[in-house]
């Protein structure tokens, strides 16, 4: 894995994030695919794991009380059972003087195939409160069938949402949810990406984020050509330069 990561990194943190979730990413190999999701979150956050409030506020975010006093990759938004039971990861956190920020970070996942997650009965627990009414509509027309997503995983942002709303109560600080990705040219072996696909899925996460507004987590999107671009406007030499590793290796 550390091949894989930027030598400017702090390598034994990341490794020790990754190591402690349950992904498998780095046993399975599945880190060193060229069309690696978690390979690209991990060379963008990793440099802020020691240096949290050089981290620019996520574009979308920009009313959450930067700057980050705490950033993190493979972080766990447990549900109120915990430990007991399957609870969400997030492929990055943040978390400033006023808001908690999960991350789910995606690359080539929206353009592959349809999502095909569901929910167990635990998500019907009256346990969410009434501020998380919108994500529970999503919930129910999810299970009924009545909503379809091509190309957005719908069930998982619900489950982080629900997992990020129960750490905001226990840190005692309102909770955001960044739904991030790439927008690539082309898949690992240079094939062009169907621009179609692509269409499909941002209106999709604006569909969904119009569908969730004004819950007790918030939802978020932005793309990676943004986040570039917002460390890019700090003039920080050394962010500059990170941005273009980034967009270098990963073109996202």
């Amino acid at each position: 894995m550390t091949d894989d990561l930027f030598p400017h990194l702090p390598k034994d943190e990341i490794i020790a994030a990754f190591k402690r979730s349950p992904g498998n990413e780095l046993g399975s190999g599945k880190f060193s695919s060229e069309e690696s999701s978690a390979a690209l979150a991990a060379n963008t956050f990793g440099l802020f794991i020691n240096r949290s409030r050089d981290l620019p506020a996520i574009p979308g975010t920009e009313d959450c009380g930067w700057p980050a006093t705490y950033v993190g990759l493979e972080e766990c938004a447990p549900f109120p059972w915990w430990p007991r039971g399957r609870h969400p990861w997030l492929d990055a956190f943040a978390e400033t003087y006023s808001h908690i920020i999960g991350i789910e970070s995606k690359r080539y996942e929206p353009y592959r195939s349809k999502p095909t997650g569901k929910f167990s009965k635990t998500y019907w627990r009256d346990v969410w409160g009434e501020g998380m009414a919108p994500f529970e509509r999503i919930r129910d027309r999810l299970a009924r069938g009545d909503i379809r997503y091509q190309r957005i995983d719908a069930v998982q942002l619900v489950k982080h949402a629900f997992g990020l709303r129960t750490e905001g109560r226990r840190r005692g600080k309102p909770a955001v949810l960044v739904y991030l990705y790439a927008e690539p040219e082309t898949w690992g072996n240079g094939t062009p990406v169907n621009h179609g696909d692509k269409k499909v899925h941002a209106q999709e996460a604006e569909l969904f984020a119009s569908e969730v507004a004004g819950a007790d987590v918030a939802f978020r999107i932005c793309t990676y050509r943004k986040l570039l671009k917002a460390l890019r406007e700090t003039s920080d030499t050394g962010l500059c330069h990170h941005a273009d590793m980034i967009e270098a290796r990963f073109q996202p």
